[in-house]
């Protein structure tokens, strides 16, 4: 499909919000001290006075905290959920917040088992005198874990979720385009939703800014607020002597929304960028959005890929443990999206207090994507440009032959028109046929006006060269020099020495671009050998 537009123009003049965010947040919830082995053994020793540091004797822990999520559900008459192997957690918080009636509370408590790091007490014995002694180690187990699924009246839905074994990790996961709703709500501002996403503000600066205040401390609070609403892990005397939980960055996605004012259009539009974009993914694409150099030795998968979900493409670019996904949102909106999955793919740490940094890389990687995409667009509109001269055209009810690339009058007839680039008084029928004979080798005397005027037509009708008015002669266009440049550098300066290389009987086969071609042919014939197929 032909593209009236650039991505720059489109971005331009047909977005009618564009804001950056926040989206989803995955979090971890850990104690710090209790991360390693020999900080477990000093908390059994040094609060629980052990001798042999032993996790049995915190299994009572365990059980406390259990009881006490019961009781909570009991006394606020909170429904407890089990879920399925395959149950789809989504959609059971969707039902029922499409019943939460309230502005802030506990939706329902679900239960799941799920693998978790835990520390545990092996037997161990001691080879010399063959007595037995507990040891604690890190390990892995398949144990439960309580999700806590809420609304807060500022941040909208999230879920905090805790392991039933010690250390008691947890995960906080929430999203900035729902405390954006929340805020907006809150601030009497108007606005329609776009699923987790807002379609159209009262107030787009406004939006702006309360995206930017979901940041590392409004989330610490948010964290601190429920910790004391919900059955916690540890009891009040744990956390007076320092075991608190710290909050660093899992998985963090940072978003860039443009709501186009036709989506049809939009759509059209996107698929078109897709096809254009299919290399993003090569390292050196790569490295331009990130800002990250990347060479044979930087680990990971450089990749890019498009996935279809019924009829909606979106592209994948990955870089590292990240990556950049862009689709076309519920129809309407261009929704980038950069998605770390690891901090210390840019060199920064996993704390919360980085969050401001991370969202620093994350929007730059949108904005680039998108400058990349800008340049390289130009690809499909350069061949609409390419192909109206390589076709006849209809203007005003005046016909032109096609101007091809490899015809040896219009290579010709480029070269003339770049001879008078500096003139100022333009150029005439005769000036043009004089040089044009020269270039084809022909003699100009016996070369007719009437071929050279049917020339000319087809020149001004294809935009190259304006007739000066109240004179019969030309200049070119800024267009047509641009064209004429083109055609003849690529014409002269690629292609012919290009092909001469590649002729069999002009070489002697050690040229670099003959080597590259006969490397070339020598895979492809591997290729078929292996796969067994007839040449």
């Amino acid at each position: 499909m032909s593209l009236p537009q650039t991505v720059a123009e489109v971005l331009r003049d047909h977005v009618t919000l564009e804001y950056e965010s926040v989206d989803r947040l995955y979090l971890n919830l850990y104690v710090p001290q209790l991360q390693s082995v020999g900080g477990v053994v000093g908390y059994l020793h040094k609060h629980h006075g052990q001798r042999f540091a032993s996790t049995v004797a915190l299994a009572p822990k365990s059980r406390e905290f259990v009881q006490a999520v019961k009781d909570f559900a009991e006394r606020e008459q909170i429904e407890v959920v089990h879920f399925k192997k395959g149950q789809r957690k989504d959609e059971v918080t969707q039902e029922y917040l499409g019943r939460f009636k309230g502005t802030e509370g506990v939706l329902y408590i679900g239960i799941a088992q799920e693998k978790a790091r835990v520390m545990r007490t092996e037997r161990r014995r001691n080879p010399d005198t063959g007595v037995t002694y507990p040891w604690v180690v890190s390990s892995t187990a398949m144990v439960n874990h309580v999700y806590f699924y809420c609304v807060d009246k500022q941040a909208g839905p999230f879920f905090i979720k805790f392991c039933t074994y010690f250390p008691y990790n947890g995960k906080l996961c929430l999203n900035g385009n729902e405390y954006a709703k929340c805020q907006l709500r809150e601030r009497g501002i108007p606005f329609e939703a776009l699923d987790n996403g807002v379609r159209c503000c009262g107030d787009p600066e406004a939006l702006q800014q309360i995206c930017e205040g979901f940041d590392a401390a409004f989330i610490d609070r948010l964290a601190r607020k429920w910790f004391d609403r919900l059955p916690h892990p540890y009891t009040p005397q744990d956390r007076r002597a320092g075991l608190r939980y710290d909050i660093s960055i899992l998985q963090a996605e940072f978003s860039l929304t443009q709501v186009l004012d036709r989506p049809a259009s939009g759509r059209v539009f996107f698929e078109d960028v897709i096809r254009e974009n299919l290399d993003l993914g090569r390292p050196s694409q790569v490295q331009l959005i990130f800002q990250r150099r990347v060479t044979r030795r930087t680990p990971g998968r450089f990749r890019t890929r498009v996935i279809t979900a019924g009829v909606t493409p979106s592209l994948h670019v990955d870089y590292k443990h990240s990556r950049i996904k862009q689709y076309h949102k519920e129809g309407q909106a261009l929704r980038t999206e950069t998605t770390v999955n690891d901090t210390y793919d840019f060199a920064l740490g996993r704390r919360l207090s980085n969050l401001a940094a991370l969202c620093q890389v994350g929007f730059t990687a949108n904005r680039r994507l998108l400058q990349i995409e800008t340049i390289s667009h130009d690809c499909a509109l350069g061949e609409d440009e390419l192909q109206r001269h390589q076709r006849g055209l209809e203007f005003h009810g005046q016909r032109a032959s096609a101007l091809r690339f490899a015809d040896e009058r219009v290579q010709a007839l480029m070269q003339a028109l770049l001879l008078f680039t500096l003139s100022a008084r333009g150029f005439s029928n005769r000036d043009l046929r004089g040089h044009l004979g020269a270039l084809l080798g022909l003699d100009p005397s016996p070369m007719r006006p009437g071929r050279m005027s049917y020339d000319l037509r087809r020149l001004r009708l294809h935009g190259l060269i304006e007739r000066i008015p109240g004179a019969y002669r030309y200049h070119l266009t800024e267009h047509g020099l641009k064209v004429a440049m083109f055609y003849t550098r690529v014409y002269n300066r690629i292609l012919r020495p290009g092909l001469a290389h590649l002729a069999p009987d002009a070489v002697s086969g050690n040229t670099k671009t003959h080597r590259r071609f006969a490397a070339i042919t020598r895979n492809l014939d591997a290729i078929c050998d292996e796969a067994k197929l007839v040449a």
